[in-house]
């Protein structure tokens, strides 16, 4: 069903939110190592967290999903959640902070468009934390679309905005 609707310009995404197995568990990935804050609880049941005071960016709950196993990597799906950042500087920041609590990154890139950080939170979902180029800086192709690219992402020069 093709029409000639487009979604509104200012329209974003407004908040995720997750089945996650274990809540606390879930809560010292995305509040205490992230950086995320609680707005608030459901009981132990379910949390809201937010960037800045919002209402909240992310939702956890484990309604129907506690002590469940994590979604299978081959079946259709979440990709993955993705955190954009304001600057080069705070995307640093977060990368520093995973190195030093020694969290696994499952990737860097550089998109041409972004950079990226790939990693999974502890029930598997996969979490892209980015900053975007200014669109000065973007390549387009012939026809006018967007020439996006995946090399790899030079950490060590990302770390030096921390300078």
């Amino acid at each position: 069903m093709k029409s000639n609707y487009t979604a509104p310009t200012g329209t974003s995404v407004g908040h995720i939110h997750l089945k996650v197995t274990d809540l606390e568990r879930a809560l010292k990935f995305y509040r205490d190592l992230l950086g995320f804050e609680v707005t608030t609880m459901y009981g132990d049941q379910a949390a809201f967290l937010s960037a800045g005071g919002y209402h909240h960016h992310i939702g956890l709950n484990t309604w129907h999903s506690k002590n469940g196993s994590p979604a299978s990597q081959r079946a259709a799906g979440l990709y993955h959640t993705a955190f954009l950042y304001p600057t080069r500087k705070d995307l640093a920041q977060i990368v520093k902070r995973l190195i030093d609590n020694e969290y696994p990154i499952t990737g860097a890139s550089d998109h041409g468009v972004s950079e990226a950080i790939y990693l999974n939170d502890p029930d598997g979902n996969g979490v892209e934390l980015y900053r975007d180029r200014p669109k000065e800086e973007w390549s387009y192709k012939e026809d006018g679309s967007i020439e996006m690219v995946t090399d790899p992402l030079d950490l060590s020069d990302l770390l030096n905005d921390l300078k």
